[in-house]
């Protein structure tokens, strides 16, 4: 049973991975994630996948597998009907005039490699909840990410570990490369809350496949759109929450989703995802602030987290509490203070009077 089960996976993942002397081709991103990686990604995804499969998949995640292809077995689309908010975007989904948001654990930058001095899960996983992140992304491909399924339940099992502490867990989301029924499977037995798919790369029929595979085991989903003909049909599907990503500047990303025709009574949740500029600067930040005015409701932010090591001034927590904080665009600037506690200026937005 178990072989047929296997080779009927196999069958889903058909098509041939793209390589050079046997070994896949890494594709190199330009932005802050896996989002704009494109064909020759999904085909190496899919050879990952293979491999995977065949040194065999295990108990926890086959239960969940079953469940989703009996889901998908039934009759119907419901997709879209009913849709309720889930923890994670009643999470990031705060009032007007404040902004939520993601930080993305990885071990790669798109522009220089292995990041310096990164830290490891454990240790960024406290630094993500106790500077205030609403949720914490893990980039669970080796490739572009640097990271592994093995980190993301890491971050899953710290989360829970930090239950009866103040602040409380922060949910998990897994940023791989998202293509087949089996990784929604994998991040359910983890213990996820949410995944992220990337709707140029897999399109309209497998994004709907992939909202029902999710909704059966009880993962709320992120799409990721660049233009606003896609955020528009990804919202139709049944998307609720939609990541801008692969466009640069807030005026740009706000096109994307100024005109989403939302259905009556129901919440699309809007992410902004800040690409990080290749210098020294804090330019990042104030993108945050002007997403925010523009009426997003969440910053996605990846590299620019990095881009000072473990600065005692500039590091990661410093920039997630400066993009959550009340500055203003006119009056404040990027500058970067630190320090723990409620008195701290920890932020880098330095009110400037």
């Amino acid at each position: 049973m178990m072989k047929r089960i296997l080779l009927a996976a196999v069958t889903l993942l058909s098509v041939q991975a793209f390589t050079q002397n046997g070994v896949p081709v890494p594709c190199r991103l330009q932005a802050s994630s896996l989002h704009a990686i494109g064909a020759l990604a999904k085909k190496a995804k899919e050879a990952t996948l293979r491999q995977y499969i065949a040194n065999g998949i295990e108990e926890n995640v086959m239960e969940k597998y079953n469940l989703i292809k009996e889901t998908l077995s039934k009759d119907g689309d419901d997709s879209s009907s009913g849709s309720v908010a889930g923890p994670l975007q009643e999470t990031l989904t705060r009032r007007k005039g404040t902004i939520t948001v993601i930080a993305e654990y990885k071990r790669k930058l798109a522009d220089s490699g292995f990041i310096k001095d990164v830290f490891e899960p454990e240790i960024m996983s406290n630094e993500f909840r106790e500077f205030g992140a609403a949720g914490i992304a893990v980039l669970a491909d080796e490739r572009m990410g640097g990271c592994t399924y093995e980190d993301l339940g890491i971050f899953v099992e710290d989360q829970r570990r930090s239950k009866n502490e103040v602040p409380g867990p922060v949910k998990i989301i897994n940023s791989d490369l998202i293509i087949d029924e089996l990784q929604i499977a994998q991040s359910a037995a983890l213990g996820v809350a949410a995944v992220v798919l990337n709707f140029a790369i897999i399109g309209a029929e497998e994004t709907t496949k992939l909202l029902k595979a999710a909704k059966a085991v009880d993962l709320e989903v992120i799409v990721a759109v660049s233009n606003s003909d896609d955020a528009q049909e990804a919202v139709d599907l049944g998307a609720r929450m939609i990541s801008v990503i692969n466009v640069q500047g807030a005026d740009e990303k706000q096109k994307v989703i100024k005109d989403l025709k939302i259905p009556d009574g129901e919440t699309v949740t809007t992410i902004a995802n800040i690409l990080h500029r290749e210098n020294k600067g804090l330019e990042e930040v104030e993108e945050a602030w002007a997403c925010r005015d523009k009426g997003f409701n969440c910053a996605w932010i990846s590299d620019a987290l990095y881009k000072a090591g473990n600065s005692d001034i500039e590091h990661p927590g410093a920039i997630i509490k400066s993009m959550t904080s009340k500055s203003s665009l006119k009056w404040a600037s990027p500058v970067a203070r630190s320090g723990r506690g409620e008195g701290a200026r920890e932020y880098l937005g330095d009110i400037m009077m």
